[in-house]
């Protein structure tokens, strides 16, 4: 099953994000490598400074995507104001179908 996790930067954390972005990207990668990763990238704001992130991953469970999502080195270092795990039905453009 598929899951979008949608996190939301606190203001002014820019720092905190630019900080932790090496951590965060060899966690990314590594839900890429074992195939957990569909797609992830960045929001941007009027600037285009990054001010959030989307991940689209595969889980077993409501709980399991919540667990993954909990170990982005991102959320750990307190960037994130909101996270959401909502599950997430890919109808367009999906590759696998």
């Amino acid at each position: 099953m598929l899951f979008a996790v949608l996190c939301k930067d606190k203001p002014d954390h820019i720092h905190v994000r630019m900080e932790t972005r090496p951590r965060h990207l060899e966690w990314v990668d590594g839900l890429n490598e074992k195939g957990t990763l569909k797609i992830a990238g960045p929001f941007l704001d009027g600037d285009d400074k990054p001010c959030g992130s989307m991940l689209i991953i595969e889980a077993d469970s409501q709980a399991d995507a919540e667990a993954i999502a909990a170990e982005d080195p991102y959320g750990k270092a307190g960037l994130f104001e909101k996270v959401e795990v909502k599950a997430y039905k890919w109808l367009y453009n999906n590759p696998e179908a």
